[in-house]
């Protein structure tokens, strides 16, 4: 007895020694690996970098800006079925464990042992949140010490929800997605709380390996990954085994949401908005940042002033003649993937890449384009359709001289015509337009070219054009705020000036001939550059100067006569920016694509609307004690200055060089411009409560064409497009303001007259004409002609 006594003193004192030993070496381990251990404390205050998101006016999602594409939702919006899944397919007891779980350790050596080639995970949900938070990626015998000290003490410090919120917010699913919210809606287009069971299991099998789970590339795989899950949370009873066993059946059918630009035609438009934020917050803020930007876009406007712009800029290019195939390709027995390959433009549908198979001496056999799957395979259908000469008029050569086996061409399929194409090309000229609203600013549609796949170039805000003719209404209404009235009458006569080197410059009428006397009203209205150098070099080019400047058309305009032709540059959007300060009564805006932007916690960090609302805070409400906004913008043009140009700018339309947007049968103004050797075409003008502007040209600056006027192409496209926006709305006429006399005058003389040819003209009080009228200088109120036909002046030369 005392032997065996001894022997098991001894066992108890070997085993004491031997765990004092294992203690101490395990204290010295996790001392060692605690040393440079992360601060795990820091998950209190995690912001992950989430995704910002651009809606339209309408809330509609129209784009996203992210490294990551991530939405963060709080645990309390995960729905319990996905958690349960992900707890299925990662971390069964990861309620019951402290950070570690031995039992999952020892299944998955032994399936390892077994040679079971579905490797089972041994990392916990908690050891996962340690790695991808705190750790680096690699893999090593020290990482995963310290993954495990971690995963104590984040267990120790945070509840298993917010451990799990970390979890699913945090992970990569792939297709570009990170976390569960992001996930729902690029796979299956559904917010979280509407994933069925087996949508929440295919999404919960992703975490190991997302590009071995492709839905396209690998469907079978991602099949029996998902059907893996589901039995997984029927055996842990999460699931009834009949709603499993349901979901097993149900075919996988991955339904990917499509966020783009191209859906409203609205890239130019995104882009710009795009470029704000970055230039306002910084690259790291508009990827990472969580930003809500609430746009201006209206995107039935949108796709209206795309369809206007790109009809009247094909109008243009297809005058001009077929020019050739958009690439060449060698087809063989299968056209398909070599046509494929082609890179499609996204924003020009229903254009579509088509190769000619066969040409014919009336009619081709093209090949449609072929769709390209999401594995990236080429669809297997084949569509072809006929192109007749019918349908390719601007060919001016027989079909099968102009055309190739092996050309590539878009084509539009003719509606109710099946199988029936109609010829189309990419138009070598661009241009731009822009619709606002006169009194806000805020920018509805705005499209800088043809195509923003084709060039990013946004021609409505970066390319720098003279605007022509259609600057002489700054040069008019500085004239009628110092003294003129619109029956003032200047001479239509040759005048020429000398510059400051001792040159001379003379402009000239785009009209030759016809010279006289005319009202200022009819020198707008017919665009005559000699009454507007006349006009500029009386009331002083720096009053214009200053005029441009408050408008914004100009910053820094150079003060030469020439300049009152619209010899400077500037851009679309500055045009109708300073057209809307007609419209609005002479208030100054500021345009904008953004209403408002919130930060990732909702709260408001910009605002475009600065207008205070006295009372908006009350209790109660009152008709003694309604609100009121209180607008506080600059007045840059007396109301009544404001009203009279407007009312010139419909006699453009009425019957001047803008007649053909007479056709829309609203009160319109605007007026036109054409530069020198036809290089600009415009068209700027405005409703009551819309503001529009049109330019187009080519990149390069060159002529348009000896017979080429904005009258011609560019007041067309305004006319479509107000066509369009305005359908549906009532007809109203410009707003009189108080103070304006309404008084019937010869259009012509502009003396009082009551008969045929009479219209209404707007006079300032103490200004209307006499009863008669003599002679020629200053009639109507206005002031005399000066003599003197050498004011020194400067400039480039005479536009129209």
């Amino acid at each position: 007895m005392r032997m065996f006594a001894r022997f098991f003193a001894f066992l108890f004192a070997a085993g004491a020694i031997v765990f004092i030993i294992g203690a101490i070496a395990v204290g010295g381990l996790v001392y060692t690996y605690s040393k440079d251990l992360p601060d795990h404390t820091q998950l209190k205050d995690y912001e992950p970098p989430v995704m910002t998101r651009v809606h339209a006016a309408d809330g509609s999602l129209v784009a996203e800006y992210a490294h990551e594409r991530r939405l963060y939702i709080p645990s309390n919006a995960i729905p319990k079925l996905v958690k349960e899944a992900f707890i299925s397919a990662e971390d069964k007891n990861f309620y019951s464990h402290n950070g570690i779980d031995p039992e999952g350790m020892l299944r998955a050596v032994k399936v390892l042992l077994e040679g079971n080639k579905r490797m089972q995970g041994a990392s916990t949900i908690t050891q996962q949140v340690a790695k991808n938070f705190l750790l680096t990626p690699e893999r090593s015998f020290e990482r995963k010490i310290q993954e495990a000290l971690l995963s104590l003490r984040i267990e120790q410090t945070y509840s298993k929800d917010r451990i799990l919120e970390l979890y699913l917010n945090k992970i990569n699913l792939g297709f570009g997605s990170y976390g569960i919210a992001a996930a729902a809606l690029n796979y299956f287009d559904k917010s979280v709380q509407e994933l069925t069971l087996a949508e929440a299991a295919y999404l919960a099998g992703l975490p190991k390996a997302p590009n071995n789970y492709n839905p396209w590339r690998n469907h079978d795989a991602a099949l029996e990954r998902r059907n893996y899950v589901i039995n997984r949370m029927v055996e842990n009873g999460y699931v009834a085994r009949a709603d499993g066993d349901a979901a097993r059946a149900e075919p996988l059918v991955v339904t990917p949401r499509n966020v783009s630009a191209n859906s409203f035609a609205a890239g130019y438009f995104v882009e710009e908005v795009r470029r704000e934020l970055n230039d306002r917050y910084g690259d790291r803020k508009l990827y990472e940042g969580g930003l809500s930007v609430r746009t201006t876009l209206d995107p039935k406007m949108q796709l209206m002033a795309r369809k206007a712009l790109v009809d009247g800029l094909v109008r243009f290019d297809e005058a001009h003649g077929y020019r050739g195939p958009y690439k060449q390709i060698a087809i063989g027995g299968d056209w398909g993937p070599a046509l494929a390959d082609v890179a499609p433009l996204g924003d020009v549908t229903p254009w579509r890449l088509a190769v000619v198979l066969d040409a014919g001496e009336s009619a081709l056999r093209v090949g449609l384009q072929p769709v390209k799957e999401k594995s990236g395979e080429v669809g297997r259908n084949r569509e072809t359709a006929t192109l007749s000469a019918d349908n390719a008029r601007f060919v001016r050569k027989r079909l099968k001289q102009a055309f190739a086996v092996g050309d590539v061409i878009f084509v539009e399929p003719i509606e109710g015509k099946p199988g029936q194409v109609r010829l189309r090309q990419i138009p070598e000229i661009s241009g731009a337009i822009v619709a606002m609203d006169p009194f806000t600013g805020r920018v509805f549609a705005m499209v800088g070219g043809f195509s923003f796949d084709q060039s990013s170039f946004n021609r409505a805000t970066q390319a720098q054009r003279q605007p022509g003719s259609s600057f002489k209404p700054f040069v008019y209404a500085t004239a009628l705020d110092n003294g003129y009235t619109p029956s003032s009458i200047l001479q239509d006569e040759p005048i020429t000036i000398t510059l400051p080197s001792g040159e001379t410059w003379t402009p000239e009428n785009f009209e030759k001939g016809n010279y006289g006397s005319h009202t200022l009203r009819y020198g707008i209205e017919h665009s005559k550059n000699l009454m507007t150098v006349r006009l500029a070099r009386d009331i002083g080019m720096p009053l214009i100067v200053e005029t441009a400047r408050r408008f914004g058309i100009y910053d820094n305009m150079a003060p030469y006569l020439s300049m009152s032709l619209g010899a400077g540059e500037t851009t679309v959007m500055r045009m109708v920016t300073g057209y809307s300060m007609f419209a609005n009564g002479g208030k100054q805006i500021k345009p904008t694509l953004i209403d408002r932007i919130q930060d990732r916690w909702g709260h408001t960090i910009y605002r475009h609307d600065e207008r205070e609302c006295l009372g908006c805070d009350a209790d109660r409400f009152s008709p003694d004690n309604e609100p009121k906004l209180v607008d506080k913008s600059e007045q840059v043009l007396d109301p009544l200055t404001a009203y009279q140009i407007t009312s010139i700018m419909e006699g453009v339309i009425q019957r001047g060089t803008g007649v053909s947007v007479k056709d829309v049968g609203k009160h319109l103004a605007g007026k036109t411009g054409t530069t020198n050797d036809a290089k600009d075409l415009w068209f700027i003008g405005y409703s009551p409560d819309l503001a529009v502007g049109v330019y187009i040209g080519y990149d390069k600056p060159r002529s348009l064409g000896e017979a080429a006027q904005a009258a011609t192409y560019a007041a067309p496209i305004f006319r479509d497009f107000m066509k369009m926006a305005l359908a549906s709305k009532s007809d109203t006429p410009f707003r009189v303001p108080p103070g304006i006399k309404l008084i019937s005058v010869d259009v012509r003389s502009g003396l009082r007259s009551s008969g045929q040819g009479s219209i209404l003209e707007a006079f300032k009080p103490g200004t209307a004409p006499p009863d008669s009228y003599a002679g020629s200088g200053g009639g109507g109120g206005g002031r005399a002609e000066p003599a003197n036909d050498s004011q020194v002046g400067g400039g480039t030369g005479g536009l129209y």
